[in-house]
């Protein structure tokens, strides 16, 4: 964007308005809105720093524990849990894979549907078993298949051939979209067994 000459201001329809045409008000919340978002972006990089930072030191602990068992640590990381020396303090690492599936979904649910409905009828199998089995496909707010909902059908441990093979296709439809690496905090709430956890919300920084 063209820079904006001294004694004016450029407004949010990309207009050059002269500072003395505009409201006191105006000004005002122009500095306030601007202020706090400098300051934002400070934090933001702070964070980013201490993020960073405390995964290191986090990796070059684990590679000296490791080193005490005379053991090389390496490959993905995982989830783990440190204490402090009295308990107090707690940190945590933990992993978040974001998953969807590919168009074996859609095999595997035909399959699934296949034998819903043919168990349907059979002495103690609900009418409505389709439909449970279906809302297990429903699509979310974004037009996507829940995987939460999915992973809850691959629990179910049904002995039947086709279910069998609709469960071997739907874990190899899986892909992961994207990892990402979360560092928790946590406080011993007095003297009791229980933690509350620093707020400190870094996961997207």
């Amino acid at each position: 964007m063209d820079q904006v000459p001294e004694g004016f201001r450029r407004d949010a329809s990309g207009d050059l308005r002269r500072v003395e045409n505009i409201s006191v008000l105006d000004l005002m919340r122009d500095e306030l809105v601007s202020n706090i978002i400098k300051d934002a972006a400070e934090l933001h990089k702070l964070l980013g720093k201490f993020k960073e930072k405390a995964f290191a030191e986090i990796d070059a602990f684990i590679q000296v524990s490791a080193a005490e068992y005379k053991k090389k640590w390496g490959g993905k990381k995982g989830n783990l849990k440190l204490a402090s020396f009295d308990g107090q303090f707690q940190v945590h690492r933990a992993n978040h894979d974001y998953m969807s599936f590919d168009e074996r979904l859609l095999i595997a649910k035909e399959i699934i549907l296949e034998c819903a409905r043919d168990w349907v009828g059979r002495p103690g199998v609900p009418s409505e078993l389709v439909i449970l089995v279906e809302g297990h496909f429903r699509l979310n707010k974004n037009g996507e298949v829940s995987v939460s909902e999915v992973m809850r059908l691959m629990q179910y441990q049904i002995d039947d051939p086709r279910w069998k093979e609709a469960m071997v296709i739907l874990k190899a439809s899986i892909t992961v979209q994207a990892t990402v690496t979360y560092l928790r905090l946590y406080e011993r709430i007095g003297s009791s067994d229980k933690y509350k956890q620093i707020s400190l919300d870094i996961s997207g920084v």
